[in-house]
């Protein structure tokens, strides 16, 4: 998982992608399987995936802020696995191990974006450096990763792009606005991405799991900022509820994540467990009850209509 930074300069500009040749040391046996990219692989999600598909016989670039954390893949998977050192949040860090691990086994399947954590606090209270770190890692974390892999994945003619979002990336609670708003900002790249490269053959997916008895809750998955007692009440309500949530088996999720990154076409979205559905339907019935009522006003504010030309890009 990565460690929360500060935010860079807003001058420092993305590299410009690389031509990447092929390692010259492929052989057909090296072509087998699936070859995967996880962040944030030592535990949790990350680290259930990557075992499931070792055990099936694919290869894995497993990457953690402490590469001790993953040592025993490599011990039990021995050259299926490239332990690797990565905070997400260190863009060239990320732009190394992504090319090292193109470089190792000659070619990156499936790109899994798992790091991220939860900041707890209410939108008056959270210190905006706890803020703009949590973004570090959840979102420009993510982006880092995607940007650095496809150059690779568009030489290649191939890809599937994945990220660990949530239910939390469809609807809003309160408490974590912060944790809501990195999910949602993460969605949104994401239904980008998948239009701006599909004509390169390359596929995304956005993984929306509930509640999970994963360590997400731990000290290092899950920060709190701010302390104004006018929150305490309603904290304690959040933090009540979601005490008495059921939480779904982490382990039973590789399956499905499985099946996904095995279709010819995935779909952009997936719900790992049975919370999403449920509460995506209740949203968008209320939302669209909320739009329709005000159709007349919105209509109204359109005005007469006007040519407007549009420049060219």
């Amino acid at each position: 998982m990565a460690r929360p930074v500060t935010v860079p300069p807003t001058h420092k500009r993305y590299p410009n992608p690389r031509r990447v040749t092929q390692p010259s040391r492929m052989t057909r046996k090296d072509m087998s399987g699936k070859v995967w990219f996880i962040t944030g692989a030592s535990r949790g999600f990350g680290r259930i995936w990557a075992e499931a598909a070792l055990r099936r016989g694919d290869r894995v670039a497993a990457s953690a802020r402490n590469p001790a954390s993953i040592a025993d893949l490599k011990k039990s998977y021995g050259d299926a696995v490239l332990p690797l050192a990565l905070d997400v949040t260190d863009r060239d860090q990320v732009t190394e191990a992504v090319e090292q691990a193109h470089r190792h086994f000659g070619r990156l399947d499936i790109i899994l974006n798992n790091a991220r954590y939860a900041l707890v606090g209410a939108v008056e209270e959270a210190a905006e450096v706890a803020i703009r770190a949590e973004f570090e890692t959840n979102f420009f974390g993510a982006l880092h990763v995607i940007r650095a892999a496809l150059p690779l994945l568009r030489e290649q003619g191939s890809g599937h792009i994945l990220a660990v979002s949530s239910v939390a990336g469809i609807v809003a609670s309160p408490i974590v606005a912060f944790y809501n708003a990195s999910k949602w900002a993460l969605e949104a790249l994401h239904e980008s991405l998948a239009q701006e490269v599909k004509g390169f053959g390359i596929k995304v997916t956005l993984l929306e799991p509930g509640a999970y008895a994963t360590d997400f809750s731990s000290h290092s998955s899950l920060r709190i900022s701010g302390t104004i007692e006018a929150y305490a009440e309603l904290k304690a309500q959040v933090f009540a509820a979601g005490a008495a949530m059921e939480f779904g088996d982490p382990q039973a999720t590789a399956d499905a994540i499985l099946q996904i990154v095995d279709l010819e076409e995935p779909p952009l979205r997936f719900f790992v467990g049975t919370e999403g559905l449920p509460i995506a339907r209740a949203a968008y019935a209320n939302r669209l009850t909320t739009w329709e009522a005000w159709e007349a006003v919105s209509t109204a504010a359109q005005g007469s209509p006007k040519k407007h030309r549009i420049a060219s890009i």
